[in-house]
């Protein structure tokens, strides 16, 4: 893959529709994410009064509702952008890794949960899961990564909180769903069998990341 600069939101976009998956931040790939392809002026710094700046943060939202990808915990846990043209076959693979939850499990509650209140903040959603117990946070964030790396939850957005001048900050939270309730049944649907998904997916980071070790290839896909 060309390596090169990307000095805005709108170039970002294209990228991701150009090459269909692109990590946020460190892939475990050299050069393959978001954070190591924007310019200079676009990383994280810190500003003199203690605040921060970061312009590739800040353009998460935007390119999640303003463009045709999708995004989540898709990498090894970690987040990035999938473009809807190659989100059926990364869909159809993953759910056939992780099969849907049995019944009663926790995990079909948080989908049950989506699917019937609608998309939630993380915490209204630990919330309304009944995770309200000591140390029940990082146990909940833990099955919701699951059900990301499984294609069965994504973002919609973020939601910033309000100063009291009405200005928005922090780092947002994540508005959850389910990529049916945001992009329709048939997002998810896909005219091949995972075994031919995972071999169109191989192939294509394959040519992507020509430096790359399968073992490398394999722990995005997988």
């Amino acid at each position: 893959m060309k390596q090169r600069e990307i000095y805005n939101c709108a170039q970002m976009m294209e990228l991701i529709q150009e090459i269909g998956f692109l990590p946020l931040l460190d892939s475990g790939i050299r050069g393959f994410s978001a954070e190591e392809m924007v310019a200079d002026d676009c990383r994280y710094v810190l500003l003199p009064d203690g605040g921060w700046d970061w312009p590739l943060w800040k353009w998460k939202g935007p390119i999640i509702t303003e463009s045709n990808c999708v995004y989540g915990k898709f990498f090894a846990g970690k987040a990035g952008f999938i473009s809807r043209e190659w989100w059926p076959d990364f869909c159809n693979y993953r759910r056939h890794l992780h099969p849907a939850p049995p019944e009663g499990s926790i995990e079909e509650t948080i989908l049950y949960t989506l699917h019937e209140q609608g998309p939630l903040i993380t915490r209204e959603l630990r919330a309304a899961c009944g995770f309200n117990g000591p140390k029940m946070r990082s146990k909940f964030d833990g099955y919701v990564t699951r059900l990301q790396m499984a294609c069965r939850i994504i973002t919609e957005d973020f939601i910033y909180p309000m100063d009291k001048h009405g200005r928005e900050y922090g780092w947002g939270w994540s508005l959850l769903t389910t990529p049916e309730q945001l992009h329709g049944r048939g997002s998810c649907e896909c005219p091949r069998t995972p075994e031919e998904s995972f071999d169109r997916l191989f192939a294509h980071f394959k040519f992507l990341l020509p430096n790359a070790s399968d073992k490398q290839l394999l722990r995005l896909i997988k």
